[in-house]
């Protein structure tokens, strides 16, 4: 597949053989894989036809090449060739198919040199791409065939690659002929394969032999017989037992086919007779006809006698494998075998097989596996096969085979078959094993995970059955079923309350029997952990957790441990017991619970770790004792470290060391047991199976854990105090002591004394010696507190489910859930968790944690003198004879070293020290330099990370010294191990030290790797090119001049036939086969792609290659190199997208997108997620059909999938608003597809049992709705898709409706809206299915849709009848959506969510009849009711029982919808006769709703007081702050609606409110009456108003964030409640209080620095009311301006401040002062989105639009109202002010057009309030005359410097200037004398303008005109006799006309002269008219002639009747001069003959 842009019309290639022979050698090959990839593209470019036309050519060129004798053909080579001829045979015709195959067959007998191997190599590669490709056209050739490939393994033993692509080609051979093959062949090649797969040395040939195996077995019918299959089970069986992971899953892929195959329902019956011949499916193309296929017809064999065929029932078929698994006999890796191929065989078969066989399936794995008695008996054993059984159980079958509805019925088979015969009940029913019982309570664990909410249809008999298997008296059956109670009540909150309330009453019985014959300890213990686990879980539901529980428990608990001193030793160990377990599961509350008993605990902990007593009393004690001192000690400090794990924010510095104090005691306590801690007297031991050795581990554990956590939470005071304690050398001495370790097995003990010690790895006894468990292979756990982006997995680290299980192997030790019970309440929710390992390994795993985070912190002499002790151990005389404890010790230290080095180098959250003490790095460098070169893989992989961490932190000297070293070390050790850890280690340090630091010596390091890759032996090849890998990455642009030469030595290993598995050394390939050379050098060529980057783009050889190499990668077949190729092209698209074939990658990440391998996968999702950012639509276009239901499918597949999610939230965002239509259709689509069950035939889906809707009214709807919601049943073809992937869908079209809601506020009319309209029915269908689904989150979802378009479209009116509204036909569905949620199945979430949707319903207005809105208004007014009472049991609808925090939720809800009912009534006046009613009911209830709020918000928070606190009072008031969290987010979400409510109320100024504010409980009037409209003043706020006013003050003040009040989008609607709380009648003069006041006037600064204008047109207005309410300016004025200034002066000025302010950001040139020289009238330079006065001093935030100009004149507004109430003393400095602020508008050339006329109207009214003032003898008339003529002179400034005309905005200026001048004087005549010489100057400037004709002739003229023709035109008198001059000036006029304008004037004038005469029949005025017309006709003739045309006829007749006149009477006229015979002009008279 081509990756390049490739011209198609290319010619065709063509081998230059002299070219080529004249390359030097390494080059030749390159330009083969060069030519033989072109010619793949050519081949693949080709059409059928082009295929058929091509193929002589192409053929020839092939054999050329596989005939050359210099450059015989290797593997890559070899691979492009058979991809030609499969090519030009597949597509094209079959002439040459013989003729080639002979050819072939030539070749593969030919000669028998080393060369021709690889010639024959190649020949027999090529056969088996013939015959894949075209073998159904060559089956006569078949047995020929394979015969010389038989033949050809004797020659070839020596050569691994040659022998396994023989039985490559026979597999692919029989592949395609199928039954047509020749039996005696076929058989012939089974013998062979059989040997070979079970005897090869070499691992590639069993693989191609098992390959061979398969093909044959499942595509021929020779061996379907009960003797055959024995053979090949035994053949198999052998393989499994090869070290290769890849030969076992050969080996179980094969033995998986044959077993599928031979699968039979009825497995009885009897074979039918079986015809042996060829298949029809043989399609002979371009043949003789038939000639061959008559031949070998009468071959084909009968069977010689009568057979059974092969034929098992499924219980028979998995029996074939247990039998073999559970022999002792059996290997690990033999039973790791079984396990794939179990895998393998319920992949295989069809899925609605597996799903109805799933009873009989787990029957096979509890009972014939996990509980026979051959497992059982060995731990390790037993550990592996649970492993196993829930990899294949959970994982495999659980989560990828089985559907929904599947695991629904899977998980009631668990409960009712299984769980539920424990206690036996029926006889015919035997009670299952406790390891039945374990795996069956995993696999139900799993399954309800996978379900989730689904599981609530079985949520009762679960909780029975796993209540009732919790008293199992096995520990390990009581750790699953508790962890499966916790699974169970995360997925069923509504069970968390029943199964505590079970549990807590069981361990209360329990307790009591204890002391009876009855007792059973186990019982307690195991009701105890249940009980601890499901508490665990009530932090994350508070909805569903009960105070009065928790506080019972912990009363319970407390009191078990007072009184257990009491009793017997083992009756009170059992009591301890319980109630450390019962208080380890209360931490998990968190510190809102604990902190309130925190010094109880303290003192608990203090008396269960005491000081120990003196040795002597140790000696004297019995070991019952003994075991349970320790036993009470181990219970006590699990309790600890449950606190240390949720509550490390009480961790004060006191608490640290009280803690640290009695872990020293323990670990004192432990130093003095005896040294024998193992007795055989049973009635000595505490427990019959726990040794005082077991308990005194399980102590040791503890301590350790604890301490890691304490350094790593406590204070520094803390830690201090820790590390001065011996606290390293405990830790050392167990991980790292040659003789403190558990003993192991005997067995491996003897084997590693005996020298047979192979590797610690395999020793499989769950012990390995004491190793860590923190490594497997090449994996390293985390350290506690590791960044995550620190340790990545390796990336050879494969994931699957197979993976899984050979994984398993790489241990020797197995985790289990019993070995730590603590983790069921302290391990997190959810995700891959690892499990607890055994208390021994756990020992060393914290011991080694514990050591890393305490030695960087200690002195150096301590780290030296430690490190020294770990040295002396290492080298210590006894590992001699101990190999094994030595290969432990080494992996520990080594993993402890590199723990530490990752402290030091700050790579976790633990406080980073210091280890750069020259002797401590002496140490370390010389153990590490040993690790390094060690023969163990794992070692050196965790050794050179630290090496690399070492010199990063050791400085650039000690750097260049070790890289020296390790250079020295490659070149003198010949060792292949040496050498691969140098090389890799010289990368470590590159990388960690970074490019920059090791650019000094990058030459040589890229030197020394560059010889190392080249070497033959796999490790050092492959590990060197990891080292270069990670040079490269790290270099970065310095590596650049590298690249080149590594390009090039990277596609020379590539093409070499020494650097993969086909390799001819049998040694070499199977090391090849486990480090795969192509992978690591698709990585290396990764990591030259992003060293290049850009550059690509132009280096064309280096592009040109790398696309090369990247295409031939793609061709094969490891997953690693596929994911290091789509990896380049992820690169390549990046740097270079202008080279790539863009549609070929997009279609090949859609094939990777089904790919099996999660991580294939995974790249394909990254790719296509960073191409869809790009483009979205452009990529489902190019891609295949199917590529939108592929991602949703794999979405089904992982649903919580984050890829795939983002992937699809950023197409929906790209597109939504252009796609609005399809994204609907898209999701609808998701809720209703459903998926085609694997090789099924589809079948109906039944239909879901209906959901009682109550309703008839949308019966129908309701079918069409939920007809596809049940998942299908488990026998039915198809299933809908899970309802998380659905519910995602759902968030989806919630994403969609929100995006385009916005849109609509920002736009009127968009495409989206429209879209949305039509789809309504759509988007309502969907709304309605999910919120009457059986899952409680789909209807929540459901829910918040339809809310969503109540919001959006609940006013729209319906597009066919706009007076009906658009939702007004659905508000039956919406009503019934509604009724499912007032369930008794339903929750407190998704009820508040339906009251929330009610009342949006009923505040729309969709229906405004209070009769028509039905049940939902009762809804809210039953639940009002029920609400309104403080009653305990509070319940909406059918649902009951809710907790208290529940309660809070729903109330809240239904108070927050009631106040959107009020907020809404302002405006939609028919629900004024809903809320009337209530109202009186309401106000009291959201007042005390707020001031609860307000307590919960400010009171301070008790958990900053970690001091004892008062456990007197109610348990809701004890634990308040437990819940305090809780119960703000439910107030959070509605305090805003309910102030809108309280202050929509004020605005009406209801009575009842002013009453309710003032807490007047007797209350008058209960209808909101309105008590008038004059303002209440009042000097006292109302009682509630600091509560009002404080919760909205701390919202608007906060920060947006997690804790904050309300989003930036509440802070309008804040702020518009604040401004009617601020009303006098409710605040009084509270807000004037000086620190209220300026606290909220910075509040307001902020708000105008930062908001928009919405936010600052409240602010204007809230401060204008409070300047014109404020005390000062309603207190008595005096006259003569003699008051006091008071302090409230202060206040005006800075509320006028906030006003001006808010102009200052709006308005250029308004904040500056008129500086000297600076023009006066200023003009904008700046683009559109800012304002600039020209010579650049002021930049306003905001373009002048209409809201801004709105704004500027509600604050210009504001001050001028301000300006009438301020004391008169001070008026006149705001006078000045705002006059100041009028000119700079007035002087501002942006202003012109739209602020300054709307400031003009202001303007005029200040001008006369401060006159008419003057008038009434309230101010200074001198003062206010100077401020007017400063005015005036300002305007007259203004208008001298806008008369300049410097730009456009002059003209305009000049007008306005003069206006605002004449509205001065005009306003100010009181003030402002007539003769004032500014007066007389503006009217100077005035006439100046009028005779200024340039500037005003057109104007004037634009202006008098209409007026002179209305005048001349009135009939009205006109005693000055001045029409006639009117009418002579309009003529006159004409002559200063442009000659374009003449006709237009005209046409104008000549009806206002006719129209005069007609009105007026005065003959004078005829004549003078008369005199008029012909004035016009004189100045122009054409114009007046097309003007009198164009005259009606009347109009015409009596213009001549006017002329005539006129004529007549000329004598007495002396207007009109007139000659004796004719007129001057030449005029036609006869006007109407034309």
């Amino acid at each position: 597949m081509a990756y390049e842009r490739s011209d198609r019309s290319l010619p065709n290639p063509e081998l230059d053989v002299a070219k080529l022979q004249s390359l030097p050698h390494e080059q030749q090959e390159l330009y083969l894989l060069t030519f033989t990839t072109d010619l793949v593209r050519h081949v693949s470019n080709l059409d059928a036809d082009g295929a058929s036309a091509h193929q002589i050519y192409v053929r020839k060129e092939l054999f050329r090449i596989i005939s050359l004798s210099s450059t015989p053909p290797t593997r890559v080579i070899r691979n492009n060739i058979g991809r030609c001829f499969a090519g030009i045979f597949k597509k094209g015709d079959r002439k040459l198919l013989f003729d080639s195959i002979n050819e072939l067959l030539g070749i593969v007998n030919g000669g028998k040199g080393e060369k021709d191997f690889r010639v024959k190599h190649a020949a027999v590669h090529c056969l088996g791409e013939i015959f894949g490709a075209a073998g159904d056209s060559a089956i006569s050739l078949s047995s020929i065939t394979c015969n010389s490939l038989l033949r050809l393994l004797k020659p070839a033993q020596g050569h691994a690659g040659l022998r396994s692509s023989v039985f490559k080609a026979l597999g692919k051979l029989f592949e395609m002929i199928k039954g047509s093959a020749d039996e005696s062949v076929a058989r012939d090649v089974w013998k062979q394969a059989r040997n070979v797969a079970s005897s090869d040395k070499a691992a590639i040939v069993q693989i191609s032999a098992l390959k061979c195996l398969e093909a044959l077995a499942r595509e021929t019918p020779y061996f379907d017989n009960s003797s055959e299959f024995e053979s090949l089970k035994n053949t198999i069986f052998k393989s499994f037992d090869s070290a290769v992971p890849s030969v076992r899953h050969a080996a179980a892929s094969c033995l998986a086919s044959t077993l599928v195959k031979s699968f039979s329902e009825d497995a009885s019956r009897e074979a039918p007779v079986k015809v042996k011949k060829p298949k029809k499916a043989n399609r002979r193309q371009s043949m003789a006809p038939g000639d061959d296929e008559e031949i070998q017809r009468p071959e084909s064999p009968i069977p010689r006698k009568p057979a059974m065929q092969l034929a098992f029932n499924l219980s028979d078929l998995l029996r074939q494998l247990s039998a073999q698994y559970v022999r002792t006999s059996t290997t690990n890796r033999a039973r790791a075998g079984i396990a794939v191929c179990y895998t393998r065989i319920l992949k295989g078969l069809i899925n609605n097989i597996v799903e109805s066989q799933y009873p009989k399936i787990a029957d096979h794995f509890l009972i014939d596996l996990l509980s026979h008695p051959n497992l059982t008996v060995n731990r390790y054993r037993l550990l592996t096969a649970r492993k196993y059984v829930y990899i294949i159980l959970e994982d495999v079958l659980g989560r990828q085979i089985l559907g929904e509805a599947g695991q629904l019925n899977a998980a009631k088979m668990l409960v009712n078959d299984v769980l539920k015969n424990y206690p036996q009940v029926i006889k015919e029913r035997p009670e299952p094993s406790k390891h039945a019982l374990n795996g069956a309570l995993s696999a139900l664990a799993s399954l309800i995970n996978s379900l989730g909410s689904a599981a609530n249809s079985i949520a009762d008999s679960t909780r029975d059955g796993l209540l009732q298997v919790l008293q199992h008296p096995s520990y390990t059956v009581q750790i699953s079923t508790s962890h499966c109670l916790r699974a169970f009540v995360l997925a069923c909150p509504q069970q968390l309350l029943p199964c505590v309330t079970i549990c807590m009453n069981s361990v209360s019985r329990e307790l009591n029997l204890l002391k009876t014959p009855r007792h059973s300890p186990r019982r307690c213990v195991g009701y105890a952990n249940g009980l601890a686990a499901v508490l665990s879980t009530a932090p994350l539901q508070p909805l569903y957790g009960s105070v009065d529980i928790n506080s019972r428990v912990l009363s319970l608990a407390t009191g078990l441990l007072k009184s257990s001193g009491n009793h017997e030793l083992r009756v009170s160990g059992t009591e301890i017991q319980v109630a450390w377990i019962l208080i380890g599961g209360l931490m998990s509350l968190g510190p809102n619970f604990v902190k309130i008993h925190l010094s109880q605990l303290l003192l608990l902990w203090k008396n269960a770790l005491p000081k120990p007593l003196a040795k002597d009393s140790m000696i004297q004690r019995s070991a019952l004792e003994l075991s349970f001192l320790t036993h009470v000690r181990e219970c006590a400090l699990g309790s600890v470290l449950s606190f240390f794990e949720f509550n490390s924010r009480l961790l004060t510095t006191d608490v640290s060391k009280r803690i640290a104090a009695m872990l020293q005691n323990t670990t004192l306590f432990l130093n003095s047991l005896p040294s024998k801690k193992t007795t055989e007297d049973v009635s000595q031991r505490l427990s019959p199976s726990l040794q005082l050795h077991d308990l005194d581990l399980m102590v040791r554990r503890r301590v350790l854990q604890c301490y890691v956590k304490l350094v790593n939470l406590s204070p520094s005071g803390g830690s201090e105090a820790l590390l001065q304690s011996n606290l390293l050398t405990l830790a050392v001495s167990f991980f790292a002591d040659p003789d403190n370790y558990s003993p192991s097995s005997l067995s491996t003990s003897i084997a590693s004394s005996a020298g047979t010690f192979e590797s610690v790895w395999d020793v499989g006894d769950n012990c390995g010696f004491g190793i860590t468990g923190l490594v497997r292979g090449l994996e390293i756990k985390r350290l506690p507190g590791e960044h995550d982006g620190s340790t990545q997995s390796h990336w050879l680290t494969r994931r699957g489910s197979d993976d899984e299980i050979d994984q398993t192997l790489l241990s020797p030790i197995c985790e289990a859930r019993e070995h730590d019970s603590v983790s069921l309440y302290i391990s997190a929710i959810g995700g891959n968790q690892s499990l607890p390992e055994p208390p021994a390994t756990e020992v060393v795993n914290s011991a080694i944690n514990l050591f890393a985070i305490s030695l960087p912190l200690q002195a150096p002499k301590v780290q030296e003198s430690i490190l020294e002790q770990i040295a002396t151990f290492l080298a210590a005389n006894s590992l001699q004879r101990d190999p094994g404890r030595r290969a432990a010790m080494t992996v520990n230290i080594a993993l402890a070293l590199l723990s530490a080095l990752k402290v030091s180098v700050k790579e976790t959250l633990s406080a980073p020290g210091d280890l750069r003490s020259p002797p401590v790095e002496k140490i370390i460098q010389e153990m590490l330099r040993g690790f390094v070169v060690h023969p163990d893989q794992y070692v050196r992989n965790i050794a050179y990370e630290a090496l690399g961490r070492l010199c990063s932190s050791s400085g650039n000297t000690f750097t260049a010294n070790e890289i020296n070293y390790l250079v020295d070390m490659i070149v003198t050790n010949r060792d292949p191990n040496a050498r691969a850890g140098c090389a890799v280690a010289l990368g470590c340090i590159h990388s960690q030290v970074g490019g920059m630091a090791a650019g000094y010596h990058l030459k040589t390091i890229h030197g020394i790797l560059m010889s190392l890759v080249a070497d033959p032996h796999p490790t050092v090849h492959f590990w060197a090119l990891e080292g270069l890998s990670k040079v490269a990455d790290s270099a970065g642009l310095t590596f650049s001049g590298y690249v080149s030469s590594t390009l090039g030595m990277l596609a020379q290993l590539y093409v070499a036939d020494t650097h993969d598995e086909e390799v001819a050394s049998i040694a070499t390939s199977n090391l090849e086969l486990e480090f795969p050379t192509t992978a690591a050098i698709a990585k290396c060529i990764d990591s030259l792609v992003n060293v290049l980057g850009p550059d690509l783009q132009d280096m064309s050889k280096a592009r040109d290659l790398i696309f090369t190499l990247v295409r031939q990668f793609q061709a094969e077949e490891d997953s690693l190199v596929l994911i290091g190729s789509l990896r380049c092209l992820e690169h390549l698209l990046l740097y270079a997208a202008g080279h790539m074939e863009y549609a070929l990658y997009v279609r090949r990440l859609q094939s990777d997108l089904s790919s099996p391998k999660p991580e294939l996968r995974d790249v394909a999702i990254d790719g296509l997620y960073n191409l869809m950012k790009r483009d979205a639509n452009d990529v489902i276009k190019t891609a295949e059909a199917g590529l939108e239901d592929q991602l949703w499918l794999v979405l089904d597949a992982v649903p919580s999938h984050e890829g795939v999610q983002n992937l699809i939230r950023n197409w929906l965002t790209q597109t939504c608003l252009s796609d609005t239509a399809l994204w609907v259709q898209r999701c609808q689509n998701v809720l209703t597809k459903t998926k085609l069950r694997q090789n099924s035939t589809p079948a109906e889906v039944p239909k879901a049992s209906a959901v009682d809707l109550q309703d008839e009214e949308v019966a129908g709807f309701a079918a069409g709705s939920t007809k596809d919601e049940s998942p299908a049943a488990p026998g039915s073809g198809q299933e809908l898709l899970k309802w998380q992937v659905r519910m995602f869908a759902m968030s989806c079209l919630s994403d969609l409706l929100s995006t385009v809601s916005k849109e609509i506020l920002s736009d009127t009319e968009t495409p989206a809206e429209a879209a949305l309209v039509k789809s309504i029915a759509d988007v309502v269908r969907m709304a309605f299915s999910a919120s009457t689904s059986n899952v409680v989150e789909l209807r929540v979802w459901g829910l918040r849709i339809i809310d969503q378009v109540l919001k959006t479209f609940g006013k729209a009116p319906d597009p066919d009848f706009a007076e009906a509204s658009l939702l007004e036909q659905y508000q039956a569905q919406i009503g019934s959506a509604l009724t499912p949620a007032f369930a008794a199945d339903s929750s407190p979430e998704l009820a508040s969510e339906a009251v929330n949707v009610c009342a949006v319903f009923i505040a729309t207005g969709i229906v405004t009849d209070v009769e028509r809105m039905g049940r939902i208004l009762k809804l809210l007014v039953s639940a009002l009711e029920n609400f309104s009472s403080d009653s305990e049991a509070a319940t909406i609808g059918d649902l009951k029982g809710l907790s208290s925090n529940a309660q809070v939720m729903v109330k809240m809800a239904v108070f927050s919808a009631w106040a959107e009912l009020q907020v809404a009534s302002t405006e939609q006046k028919y629900l004024v006769d809903v809320m009337r009613p209530h109202i009186a009911t309401l106000t009291p209830l959201w007042l005390s709703s707020l001031r609860e709020f307000a307590r919960l918000r400010f009171e301070p928070d008790i958990s900053m007081n970690t001091g004892p606190a008062s456990l007197s009072g109610s348990l809701d008031t004890i634990y308040s702050a437990l819940n305090r969290e809780t119960l703000l987010k439910f107030y959070q979400d509605s305090w805003l609606n309910l102030v809108d409510a309280i202050a929509s109320l004020i605005e009406q100024d209801s009575e009842f409110v002013f009453d309710t504010l003032d807490g007047k409980t007797e209350v008058a009037t209960t209808n909101g009456d309105s008590k008038g409209h004059d303002i209440n003043y009042r000097d006292e706020p109302v009682a509630f108003f600091f509560v009002l006013f404080g919760i909205a003050f701390e919202a608007l003040a906060g920060r947006p964030g997690s804790d904050s009040l309300a989003t930036k989008e509440q802070t309008l609607g804040i702020l518009l409640a604040l401004k009617k709380i601020l009303q006098p009648s409710v605040s009084g003069h509270a807000i004037y209080q000086e620190v209220i006041f300026s606290e909220t006037m910075d509040l307001f600064d902020r708000l105008v620095l930062t908001e928009g204008l919405d936010v600052r047109l409240v602010i204007v207005e809230i401060a204008r009311n409070l300047c014109i309410s404020h005390p000062s300016s309603r207190g008595s004025q005096d006259a003569s301006g003699g008051e006091n200034l008071s302090e409230d002066i202060d206040q005006l000025f800075e509320l006028t401040r906030i006003i001006v302010l808010v102009l200052a950001g709006l308005l250029p040139n308004l904040t500056e002062a008129n500086s000297k020289g600076r023009p006066l009238f200023r003009t904008p330079t700046a683009d559109k989105a800012t304002l600039t006065s020209y010579d650049g001093y002021i930049i306003a935030r905001h373009q002048l639009s209409d809201e801004a100009v709105s704004l500027v004149r509600v604050s210009l507004d504001a001050l001028v109202d301000a300006a009438g109430v301020f004391p008169s003393v001070i008026k006149m400095d705001l006078h000045a002010c705002i006059i100041h602020i009028f000119a700079t508008i007035l002087g501002t050339g942006a202003c012109q057009a739209d602020i300054v006329p709307q400031s003009l109207p202001n303007f005029k009214r200040f001008i006369q309030g401060i006159t008419r003032a003057t008038e009434k003898g309230q101010g200074n008339p001198t003062v206010v005359a100077t401020q007017i003529r400063g005015c005036l002179k300002r305007f007259l400034a203004i208008l001298a410097s806008a008369q300049k005309r410097e730009t456009e905005a002059s003209l305009p200026c000049v007008k306005n200037t003069l206006l605002a001048a004449t509205i001065l004087v005009t306003s100010s005549a009181s003030v402002l004398p007539a003769s004032d010489p500014l007066v007389t100057k503006l009217l100077d400037e005035i006439v100046d303008c009028l005779s200024d004709r340039m500037a005003n002739f057109k104007e004037i003229a634009r202006y008098l005109i209409p007026h002179l023709i209305a005048f001349a035109t009135a009939d009205t008198e006109d005693p000055e006799s001045t029409r006639p001059l009117i009418s002579h000036a309009l003529t006159s006029f004409t002559s200063v006309l442009m000659p374009t304008q003449i006709s237009t004037y005209f046409s104008l004038i000549l009806p206002v002269l006719l129209s005069r005469a007609s009105s007026n029949k005065d003959p004078l005025v005829f004549r003078e008219t008369s005199t008029r017309l012909l004035e016009l006709a004189a100045f122009n003739q054409g114009a007046f002639r097309n003007v009198v045309m164009q005259l009606s006829s009347p109009q015409r007749a009596f213009m001549e009747e006017v002329i005539r006149s006129g004529t007549k009477g000329g004598n007495s006229v002396g207007d009109v001069r007139q000659e004796s015979n004719k007129p001057s002009i030449a005029l036609r008279m006869d006007f109407g003959a034309t």
